[in-house]
């Protein structure tokens, strides 16, 4: 049964570590402030539930998604690279090819640090044209930002250069915003950090055209 969010919900697949957390950050700001709902692993924690069963569940319940594949260096640990993200990328078109009439409507974005990187270790996606953000919190806000607004054809979305504003306004609001939720920035969690976006939208909801 389709989600009552399904055209609405964004899958997030992408590195969940220090390193890419800004471009996390603010991928997860731009598709709030574009109308829509990030969704990722990171926003159930079930140790009844096996991870990759979550990760299909979540999938199926997004009609848009956007993958960042750019994360091919070697674990130190392992000497191997990590392949979640390619293996979600992966279930994510096969839903689309494969699933009833609702998962065929899936759309997505592919990220990389640069364009045509992706060729020297995952040639099979070739025809998919590839998006690069330069490891860049503007770029990559641009890149979801015109994604969303083609995928979609919704004309309410802000302009990139606006949501970039206002993502650094935010951020700058950020500490005091987390305060009026009786958290801190420290310690946010998925979940806390949607919650504090959506407050922090809906509080300055009536200053948001000073930015056009």
């Amino acid at each position: 049964m389709q989600s009552i969010h399904y055209n609405d919900n964004v899958f997030i697949n992408c590195p969940f570590d220090s390193v890419y957390k800004p471009l996390f950050d603010a991928i997860v700001f731009t598709i709030h402030d574009c109308g829509f709902i990030p969704r990722c692993a990171l926003e159930e924690d079930d140790a009844s539930e096996v991870r990759i069963d979550k990760i299909y569940n979540i999938i199926a319940g997004c009609r848009y998604g956007i993958h960042d594949i750019s994360r091919t260096e070697l674990d130190a640990d392992s000497g191997l690279p990590r392949f979640n993200m390619p293996l979600e990328l992966g279930i994510f078109l096969g839903a689309k090819k494969f699933g009833i009439e609702e998962q065929k409507r899936k759309k997505c974005l592919i990220l990389d640090t640069e364009r045509y990187r992706f060729q020297q270790f995952i040639s099979d996606i070739a025809g998919q044209d590839i998006q690069a953000h330069n490891n860049s919190s503007k770029e990559v806000i641009m890149q979801v930002r015109n994604w969303l607004r083609n995928a979609s054809r919704r004309e309410t979305i802000p302009s990139g250069s606006i949501i970039w504003r206002r993502y650094r306004d935010f951020r700058r609001d950020l500490p005091q915003t987390a305060r009026e939720c009786q958290l801190t920035v420290e310690d946010l969690i998925f979940n806390d950090y949607t919650l504090v976006i959506t407050r922090w939208l809906k509080t300055k909801a009536n200053r948001l055209s000073q930015y056009v």
